[in-house]
């Protein structure tokens, strides 16, 4: 089995593995880890299968993430880590800790919970999906492309951190689109376990974001992380990592400890 691609940040014993959302990469938290470096962790910003560097297969839902990680702990030697995960990374993370719960130290859930989402990222998929790279040589097409059919510019901007150039003039996308175009039940499935998670976890919710509503959501969110701790990120929405980054790493850093 193919272990995980990471870029290591840092050096020391206090382990701290970053696993991104849907459509993302480690490299997404780079300016991230490198803040995590100085106050003395070494960062993993981990690329999930079918994502960034990592390996590609057709096998994609959170049982096999899981697995993912496991594998990954343990061909790096890694007993005990911090784990912090951003949408679909948070419920790798989520789902790890409930069935490891002895290889995480502490755990930190940016913007998702454990329950059932309805597809959502199909527009998003479809202009993934038919980028031509037979016709598209430059990122600038690329994105007029997409803007077809991703209005927001940010999350356009986003998605073209995918690009990469395969060879002179030809340019690839990381991500495994032919298998997440399918993979929109298996994002959103809710996560399940008779365990609970008896050590820290911080959610992070961005305020401007429909993916966490405490009122609804805390109730099976303590269910499962009782020393859960909710924290709302005001004026920011699912991408609140990047949009408040400050704030978010403020407030990580204060809980850490």
């Amino acid at each position: 089995m193919p272990v995980l691609h990471s870029k290591i940040i840092g050096s020391g014993d206090n382990h701290f593995i970053i696993f991104h959302g849907f459509l993302g990469m480690g490299e997404n938290w780079k300016t991230h880890a490198k803040n995590l470096a100085e106050k003395c962790y070494c960062v993993h910003l981990v690329d999930q299968r079918n994502h960034g560097r990592s390996f590609w297969s057709e096998d994609f839902d959170y049982d096999v993430m899981v697995e993912d990680l496991h594998l990954y702990l343990n061909h790096h030697n890694l007993k005990e880590v911090i784990v912090l995960g951003h949408s679909m990374g948070g419920k790798t993370g989520m789902g790890f800790a409930l069935k490891y719960p002895d290889r995480v130290k502490k755990l930190i859930i940016a913007d998702i919970g454990p329950k059932y989402y309805a597809p959502q990222h199909q527009k998003i998929l479809a202009g993934l999906s038919t980028l031509n790279f037979s016709d598209i040589n430059s990122r600038k097409v690329a994105a007029e492309h997409l803007a077809n059919y991703i209005p927001d510019m940010g999350t356009r901007q986003f998605l073209l951190k995918n690009l990469y150039w395969v060879s002179h003039g030809q340019l690839g996308l990381r991500p495994n689109i032919a298998v997440l175009k399918n993979a929109a039940e298996a994002i959103g499935t809710a996560i399940e376990s008779d365990s609970s998670f008896l050590k820290p976890v911080l959610f992070l919710y961005g305020g401007n974001s429909n993916y966490i509503n405490p009122d609804i959501d805390t109730p099976m969110i303590l269910d499962y992380f009782p020393k859960a701790k909710l924290i709302e990120i005001k004026n920011a929405g699912h991408w609140l990592h990047a949009e408040k980054p400050q704030q978010f790493f403020e407030i990580l850093i204060k809980w850490l400890p």
